[in-house]
């Protein structure tokens, strides 16, 4: 293993460097911050506390998925929070390491999780009969603990590579958090070889993975000519809330890792999107159109008012 050389810590140049404008991004990323841990956690508690949902593996995902959310979310955003009220904003190289392994390892668990759903939905709807049989408690935990397992090999594959690369020149990264692009840019070494690899292991899987499930949702919804208005109207809401998750983790993933290392102005913008934005909308996606969802929160919202009263 190459010595990591004289470099132990990197200088973030973040998203400006106008004090004025970092104070507005603080205020409106951490609101942002705020809003996506209260709805991913919102999600969570109410499924948990709700037999009826907790008992639909549909639901059981949608937890975990939330679950991941937050912990995605929370992998760099109370950093980069923090960060917008210093002008120097470094992190340390084990601190860089660390948050480079959180981000692809809740975000390859995720795409696990996304795929499962997709899954579940496909039997649902074209395998109706045979959905109890099908979708056990034994089949959910396995995919489970193949989202976790995925998330881990994917993220310490990505670490023991960036462990490889020699840092001893710049430390000044051009992003707000640690990904491998800006990182290959730092290396005192050839990085061509390593790009590849990582076109390959997260831009080809994401390309590879969106196609298959929408592919996957158009099986869905093609079958759907076979069913009533009402079970169409109750498919198509379902389907169309995880289609625009799908996409919105998709799209900005693909367009991040599957080309040649080279940076883009707009590349934070991107980031951003992906890091905050996707987050905070997924459960607002899930809870919009979802009647299920909304009166399961009503009635876990009243219990804990019932609960505060008597105390």
């Amino acid at each position: 293993m190459q010595n990591q050389s004289f470099i132990t810590e990197f200088v973030f140049l973040g998203l400006s460097q106008n004090p004025t404008v970092q104070k507005i991004i603080f205020i409106v990323f951490l609101l942002v911050y705020i809003a996506t841990i209260g709805g991913n956690m919102v999600i969570v508690v109410t499924i948990l506390y709700s037999p009826a949902l907790l008992g639909s593996p549909m639901y059981f995902f949608l937890a975990f998925l939330s679950f991941l959310d937050a912990c995605f979310s929370s992998a760099f955003a109370p950093k980069m929070i923090v960060d917008l009220l210093y002008e120097r904003k470094t992190i340390s190289y084990k601190g860089c390491m660390i948050q480079l392994f959180a981000e692809h390892f809740f975000g390859g668990a995720e795409v696990i999780v996304l795929t499962s759903m997709a899954y579940d939905r496909y039997v649902a709807i074209c395998k109706p009969l045979h959905y109890s049989s099908i979708m056990n408690w034994r089949l959910c935990g396995i995919l489970v603990g193949v989202a976790w397992t995925g998330g881990f090999l994917h993220s310490i594959i990505q670490i023991l590579f960036t462990f490889q690369l020699p840092f001893c020149g710049p430390n000044v990264i051009d992003h707000f958090l640690c990904d491998l692009y800006p990182l290959l840019e730092l290396a005192c070494t050839d990085t061509h070889i390593f790009g590849l690899f990582v076109v390959a292991n997260s831009g080809f899987i994401c390309i590879i993975i969106f196609t298959m499930l929408l592919v996957s949702y158009g099986v869905i919804l093609f079958s759907l000519r076979t069913h009533n208005a009402e079970g169409r109207r109750k498919a198509l809401s379902t389907c169309g809330s995880h289609i625009a998750v799908v996409v919105l983790f998709f799209v900005p993933c693909i367009f991040t890792y599957a080309r040649p290392p080279s940076a883009f102005s707009f590349d934070k913008m991107v980031a951003i999107f992906y890091t905050m934005l996707s987050p905070l909308l997924n459960p607002l996606i899930y809870t919009f159109r979802n009647m299920e969802m909304k009166n399961a929160m009503r009635k876990v919202w009243k219990r804990l008012v019932v609960v505060s009263d008597e105390k």
